[in-house]
């Protein structure tokens, strides 16, 4: 039977002053109780393993004192079935440790699997903005380490701790039944100083590990961003420049990491001073009651094992210690992310748009990205089902900003948006976007296939219908004539091809995803004249019957739009049709005029290149 997973777990934003170890492991109980049956049987076979593991030196004692009487007397007290029982005990500590990990296997991997695609999820349901400020690298890194050390800190806990405190607790029992007082009393204030001094030692270290992490993740930021913009360093000749700048930042992490090595160390001797007195003591102790009568060789063996005993978890315990107070250092970081605002988040009652024909309308719409920077002000717009409208405008006076809020990827400061009469924000954010297609001015790929890219836009396509987008956007030819065809690998953010090539690609994704409302950002701006006619004439196909909203620079893209509207400085300062914008000798009018002057200067410059390289007649 499926087990049912645990809820996203809220938790405070850690501070650099106050940690939350409390409520992290708190936070991992959840998903340790979806597992319970596995959990207690494991649990008991934690039990038995460390029963098994005590009770061998208590065997091995009788054995002992059996072979320190005379020859005849060792062999009727030292029965074969003694050994036998000394030899079944440790296997018996073997057989249920692994029992233990098989069955815990499933609770640690599930738990890690579950938080990292919990983490995933969180990340593509924050804003934009969230997006736009973060650095990629270190967020790697972040997500990296924390997804690491959830299975860590379940591991630590589970198959270590308790092992470790269920073995202890045994120990001091025994001792405590069976001999003198001072045994135990030696045993807990070791235990206590032991224990002391690796908590404050290890907070210590904590703060240096922390700085190390920082530095870490910072010198992974750096190189990250200098990879991907791996032209601009080469157009730049800044090789050397980039080195140096993550050699700065590796510098640091390198003194720290010194550091922290040296504090381990410092508190390895800590450790290790304390077994050593404590050893003798407990060893002096044994000696005496030998020596009195009060105690036998196998008394000295068994107290002997026990030490040994005591020892390895005890050292084993300072270890665990300091690696999940790492892990709870690496993990805070990535419940962090878990407590991420949502900025855009759909409403209790949020309801799903539904399918056919949309209307789109801005109604009084203010924003801004920053309080003192207003990018749209009073923008006021419809778009019939069906109709099409276009933005023109120069660099910066808000027309991509139109399509960022009409996706919500951001809400509106003032106003609203509707589509057939329903603010966007009563609407799910999945229903509103699965509505919207769009062909964006910077197309980002996949570092996938080609044909994988064009799917995107509906996964479920088949290959036919990927082909046929192709076709539509001119892109088919192109493909056929690539050794792998749609097979063929775009590379990293699409950089294997031309800025035309990607976003024909978009165009394909976008024609493949059909949805009612079609946004063209800057759609052909990549594309050479003669392929943006062809496109463009497509382009007016597709969106026949489609509510459209063309966002353009170049205005001979836009003449056939139902309405176009002149936006300046966030502000619709001309209406109309083409025609009626040009005859009012505005705005519109003088963008349009020189463009086309523009135009002709190019069309003049290419043809007196061409004449340039045409061949000198031959001589009669």
């Amino acid at each position: 039977m499926a087990k049912r997973m645990p809820a996203s777990i809220a938790l405070p934003g850690p501070e650099p002053s106050q940690r939350r170890d409390w409520e992290t492991l708190k936070s991992l109980l959840p998903y340790l109780w979806t597992w319970k049956w596995r959990v207690a049987l494991a649990l008991a076979c934690l039990l038995a393993a460390k029963v098994a593991n005590v009770t061998v030196p208590l065997v091995f004692k009788d054995i002992i004192d059996g072979f320190t009487l005379p020859r005849e007397q060792a062999l009727l007290l030292v029965p074969l079935g003694l050994l036998g029982a000394y030899g079944a005990l440790r296997f018996s500590t073997s057989m249920f440790t692994e029992l233990r990990e098989i069955i815990f296997a499933r609770v640690t991997q599930r738990a890690q699997r579950t938080i990292a695609l919990q983490v995933f999820d969180h990340l593509h349901a924050l804003s934009l903005r969230f997006h736009l400020e973060r650095q990629t690298g270190g967020l790697t890194r972040d997500i990296e380490r924390g997804t690491r050390a959830v299975g860590s800190l379940i591991s630590y806990t589970i198959y270590s701790i308790l092992p470790t405190l269920v073995e202890i607790g045994l120990v001091l029992t025994i001792l405590i039944v069976r001999y003198d007082s001072s045994f135990a009393i030696i045993t807990f204030f070791t235990l206590a100083l032991y224990i002391s001094f690796t908590v404050v030692v290890t907070n210590w270290r904590t703060k240096i590990r922390r700085e190390a992490n920082e530095h870490d993740s910072a010198a992974n930021v750096r190189a990250i961003d200098s990879l991907i913009n791996y032209e601009t360093v080469k157009y730049f000749n800044n090789e050397r420049w980039e080195a140096a700048r993550y050699d700065e930042q590796l510098l640091k992490w390198e003194a720290a990491q010194v550091r922290t090595q040296v504090s381990l160390s410092y508190l390895n001797l800590g450790q290790a001073l304390i077994i050593a007195v404590a050893v003798s003591l407990m060893m002096w102790r044994a000696a005496v009651g030998v020596v009195n009568g009060s105690m036998t060789v196998g008394d000295i063996v068994l107290v002997n094992a026990f030490l040994i005993q005591l020892y390895m978890p005890l050292n084993h315990l300072g270890i665990l210690y300091r690696e999940i107070r790492q892990s709870l250092t690496d993990i805070e970081r990535l419940f962090g992310l878990l407590t991420q605002n949502r900025e855009i988040q759909d409403t209790p009652d949020a309801r799903k748009l539904d399918p056919g024909p949309c209307g789109v309308g801005f109604d009084s719409v203010d924003f801004s990205y920053e309080p003192n920077r207003k990018i749209l002000e009073e923008v006021s717009f419809s778009i019939p089902a069906g109709k099409s409208v276009a933005v023109v405008g120069h660099s910066g006076s808000g027309k991509s900003t139109l399509a960022r809020l009409l996706f919500r990827f951001y809400d509106v400061s003032g106003g609203g948006i509707s589509i057939n009469g329903s603010d966007i924000r009563s609407l799910t954010q999945a229903s509103l976007r699965s509505a919207i297609g769009i062909v964006p001015q910077d197309t980002v790929l996949f570092n996938d296939s080609i044909f994988y890219n064009i799917q995107y836009g509906r996964p479920v396509a088949s290959r036919d219908e990927v082909i046929a987008a192709s076709r539509a956007a001119h892109l088919h030819e192109f493909i056929e004539r690539l050794p792998d065809g749609y097979d063929t690998k775009v590379g990293e953010r699409g950089l294997k091809l031309s800025g035309g090539e990607k976003q024909r690609v978009a165009i394909a994704r976008a024609l493949l995803k059909n949805p009612p409302i079609l946004i063209f950002d800057e759609a052909t701006s990549a594309l050479d004249s003669k392929t943006e006619k062809a496109i463009q004439s497509e382009l007016e196909q597709v969106a026949r019957g489609h509510t459209t909203l063309i966002i353009a620079h170049r205005l001979s893209t836009v003449m056939n739009a139902d309405e176009i509207l002149v936006l300046d400085n966030g502000r619709i300062i001309e209406r109309g049709s083409h025609r009626k914008l040009l005859e009012c000798a505005g705005h519109y009018a003088q963008m349009w005029a020189l463009q086309q002057q523009e135009k002709l200067l190019e069309s003049t410059t290419d043809d007196d290149v061409d004449s340039a390289t045409e061949p000198l007649p031959a001589a009669n």
